[in-house]
């Protein structure tokens, strides 16, 4: 009878010579059980830390492509809302904000789906329906009549478009090392926080050329050509899945119904299911650190699609801009978003190996709450950017001027968002996508609510107070990261969450 660790044909491309990247998901065992089903040894190329470099840097190219795309419908409406509603028979200018931030509640509760699936189904599955179902209604955003279709459209694409968003960083959890999670990220963030500021400026454009049922043509076109690919190019990573595959596999050639997989629960499947699915909101209740980072990123967030609300409607006011023009006053905060997005992830590798480096020399892991420290200055600065924001359209300065501030607050925002992923990453592996996913409850509903309260904040104190307002709130937050690097790892050690998900 074969052995449960017998050696098996890989399915994935080769390993690379300077992949031996097993030893991440532990598998050193000193006294294995025979019926236990694990990866065969640290260089099994079934293990998806062991793929070749090229294919795993392929697998995140392709879901950051995922995630720009469904990005793109977050805010790509933002400077035609108005033509929107016009065309839909409304005047209702509360519900402006509305048609936009409804996609970002869906956001919200996308993942409180599709994150707990993806840990009970896999991930790549996840990824291919909900591909299908983004392509469908974003064609139904197109082709609506009413504002009710409409907006029903759009709340069901934001559930469904969040899925690269949700379950990426688990994709790259599942794929890279610690010194290069960073970058892997960094790529990956391109999507989710790029896409949302550049796509208003062609969204303006084809409002005023086109119309603006074109912005939803523009999206779907290449969301067709993605989901078409998406069988091809993204396989399963999620090793609790492929072990279990394995473990199906190996019981049917040995005829041996006691192996068992060792990343197997040990619970009926409709245990699993209701775990599954709970998981997320307990995390964001019972884990302090993810609520504690949870409520950072929501408010960093909620600032980000505030501003992306009202940005394209008080420089039309202010500068009397056309729709089209309006658009460009998106590019402060993308330019700001793309060099901190970069900077921050290299300089966050190239720190990280070092330590790494140390830290092997000492036989020792590097804790989580290392790969915070971009956050301490990012803290300081975001709040900088509010400020110079606010007060330059409040003294009437030129229009660049509070466009700079926007990208200082840009720049900024990427040193928080970064290192709350790949922290959450880290910290709990195997219910990385969990962790992630309760930490998008809240920023997202930030992102889909704060923003409907974006005139009357404005209205009521003016630019410039409204702005520092918000500005000392982030100041706020500011100590999070450095309570986090000092007593983090006492509060992960309590955490009964994170101790049931340090398995591989």
């Amino acid at each position: 009878m074969a052995s449960a660790h017998q050696a098996e044909k890989a399915p994935h491309p080769a390993l690379s010579a300077d992949d031996s990247l097993g030893d991440r998901h532990g598998v050193h065992d000193p006294d294995p059980d025979p019926n236990e089903v694990y990866w065969d040894g640290n260089a099994d190329p079934s293990n998806p830390m062991n793929w070749s470099a090229k294919y795993r840097w392929c697998h995140v190219g392709f879901i950051s492509l995922l995630t720009f795309v469904t990005s793109l419908a977050s805010s790509m409406l933002a400077p035609a809302v108005h033509d929107v509603m016009k065309s839909l028979g409304s005047d209702d200018t509360k519900l402006e904000s509305f048609v936009v931030s409804i996609y970002v509640i869906g956001f919200a509760i996308g993942p409180l789906i599709v994150a707990p699936l993806s840990e009970l189904y896999g991930r790549a599955i996840i990824y291919h329906v909900t591909n299908v179902i983004f392509l469908g209604v974003t064609i139904g955003c197109a082709l609506s009549t009413n504002v009710g279709m409409f907006l029903a459209f759009r709340f069901i694409s934001g559930c469904a478009g969040v899925t690269p968003l949700a379950l990426g960083g688990g994709t790259i959890g599942d794929l890279m090392p610690p010194e290069r999670m960073g970058t892997a990220m960094a790529i990956w963030g391109l999507g989710s926080l790029v896409a949302p500021v550049f796509s208003p400026i062609a969204g303006g454009y084809l409002s005023q050329d086109a119309g603006w049922r074109w912005i939803f043509w523009v999206i779907a076109i290449p969301m067709a050509i993605l989901t078409i690919l998406s069988p091809f190019l993204i396989h399963e990573t999620y090793a609790p899945v492929l072990l279990e595959a394995k473990t199906r596999r190996l019981r049917k050639e040995t005829g041996n119904p006691q192996l068992k997989s060792r990343l197997d629960p040990g619970v009926s499947r409709q245990e699993v299911v209701i775990t599954a699915l709970i998981r997320p909101p307990r995390l964001l209740l019972t884990s302090f650190v993810v609520t504690i980072i949870a409520m950072y990123v929501a408010v960093v967030y909620g600032y980000q699609y505030l501003v992306f609300t009202t940005l394209a409607y008080i420089f039309q006011d202010k500068y009397h801009l056309s729709t089209g023009s309006s658009g460009l006053v998106y590019l402060g905060t993308g330019i700001g978003t793309i060099l901190g997005i970069f900077t921050i992830g290299l300089a966050a590798d190239k720190v990280t190996e070092r330590k790494k480096k140390k830290a092997s020399a000492l036989s020792e892991q590097i804790p989580p709450e290392e790969y915070l420290w971009p956050m301490v200055p990012s803290s300081l600065v975001a709040p900088i950017g509010l400020f110079w924001y606010g007060w330059s359209l409040q003294t009437n300065a030129s229009p660049a001027v509070p466009l700079v501030g926007l990208g200082v607050f840009g720049f900024a925002m990427m040193g928080i968002f970064q290192p709350a992923q790949v922290y959450l990453v880290n910290s709990f592996s195997i219910h990385s996508a969990s962790a992630l996913a309760a930490m998008n409850i809240l920023r997202s509903l930030a992102g889909g609510l704060l923003p409907l309260a974006g005139h009357g904040l404005y209205d009521a104190l003016g630019m410039g107070w409204g702005n520092s307002l918000l500005a000392f709130i982030a100041l706020a937050f500011a100590p999070v990261p450095f309570l986090l690097m000092k007593y983090g790892a006492r509060m992960r050690k309590k955490d009964r969450n994170i101790k049931g998900s340090q398995s591989r």
